[in-house]
């Protein structure tokens, strides 16, 4: 929503974002004049909704801060250019992030696409039934890890079986140390052991498939309808789209909820740091083998493949690492295909540019 135009009055208020910190007030104070600071609370094609202070504005990007191929995401702290003349503002600059989740883009390029900045905590939303899959859990956790953020499995709509805790045990034997928390966001019930992550000025978000719950979890927290949420099909227990938008919520204590449209399959991107961690027991394992590059595939002296023998690693747990490392490897590579094209790109720019200059200067 627009908010009445107001003159800037230097860094008044920026106390009043969520989020704001010293380091970023710091990173603000060289901005002198008419700027002012905000956080993107959600982001559309070409323009995005920015609260600052106690109100909620529409700004736009300007045209040099996309030049230099920053956009700004959902949770971003940005600088926005106040401007009395024309009674707009216009986002300028990105302040620095401390966190960023991000996922491979589709296509070609390799190009890492960025979801959203500035997290402490991201609940990763799963629930009963078909959706529980571990192997997505795995592919989540790798991601979430190499945001910098702390991840937290949500196992909801435990209202509809009878015991819980064999579905939280299968969570457990992929999650290492992540807590796992049993919940029912329709009945509330277990929404009093998310208390201690989110506490005011602490930021969270809800990734996961959609019909697994973030609406009417985000709605609990409210105890009103703030998302629309909408019934799973009873065929394949799949959900529809319900949130189209990444929006940024404040809760009533002061915290801070992202809310994400509903992902079927998260691609990787650069997440080699966030492999390690995810599948810690692997790595550990793998401080015993032979050969310092073994593959744990066929290598003699491969320490994780006996631990798979002597069933302490899942077989389907190994080979889940091993499409992830052969994916992360993939993409590393189509990276470097992309960024191969870009610099021939430019190449060729800069070359139509020199010939352009030489005709023009053969004229004289």
């Amino acid at each position: 929503m627009n908010a009445p135009y107001e003159p800037a009055s230097g860094h008044a208020h920026v106390n009043d974002i969520p989020g704001w910190d010293e380091e970023l007030e710091s990173a603000f104070s060289i901005y002198k004049g008419p700027y002012l600071a905000g956080r993107v609370v959600s982001r559309h094609k070409t323009v995005c909704d920015v609260l600052v202070s106690d109100a909620v504005i529409r700004t736009g990007i300007s045209g040099a801060l996309l030049r230099t191929g920053r956009q700004p995401v959902v949770g971003d702290f940005v600088v926005l250019l106040d401007q009395p003349e024309s009674g707009s503002r216009m986002i300028v600059d990105i302040l620095p992030r401390r966190t960023c989740l991000s996922r491979g883009a589709p296509g070609d390029g390799g190009e890492e696409q960025l979801i959203a900045a500035n997290i402490d905590t991201i609940f990763i939303v799963t629930s009963v039934g078909k959706d529980l899959n571990l192997r997505r859990l795995e592919r989540y956790l790798t991601v979430v890890y190499s945001s910098g953020a702390r991840p937290v499995i949500l196992l909801n709509k435990i209202d509809l079986v009878d015991d819980p805790a064999q579905m939280i045990g299968k969570i457990q034997s992929v999650a290492g140390d992540v807590p796992v928390i049993p919940i029912s966001a329709l009945s509330k019930d277990g929404l009093v052991a998310l208390g201690p992550y989110i506490d005011p000025d602490e930021t969270v978000a809800l990734i996961g498939s959609s019909g697994v719950g973030k609406s009417t979890l985000i709605n609990a927290f409210f105890d009103e309808t703030i998302q629309k949420t909408m019934d799973v099909r009873e065929d394949d227990e799949r959900g529809r789209h319900t949130t189209t938008v990444r929006q940024l919520f404040i809760l009533p204590n002061g915290g801070i909820i992202i809310d994400n449209p509903g992902i079927r399959e998260i691609q990787l991107g650069d997440s080699s740091i966030g492999l390690e961690k995810a599948f810690s027991d692997i790595v550990s394992a793998a401080q015993e083998c032979r050969f310092k590059d073994c593959t744990h595939r066929d290598e003699p002296g491969c320490a994780v493949q006996q631990a798979v023998q002597d069933g302490i690693i899942a077989k389907e747990r190994l080979d889940s690492y091993h499409r992830l490392t052969d994916e992360l490897v993939f993409q590393s590579e189509k990276s470097e295909i992309g960024l191969k094209r870009l610099e021939k790109k430019k190449y060729k720019g800069m070359l139509k540019s020199f010939k352009k200059y030489q005709e023009f200067a053969g004229k004289w």
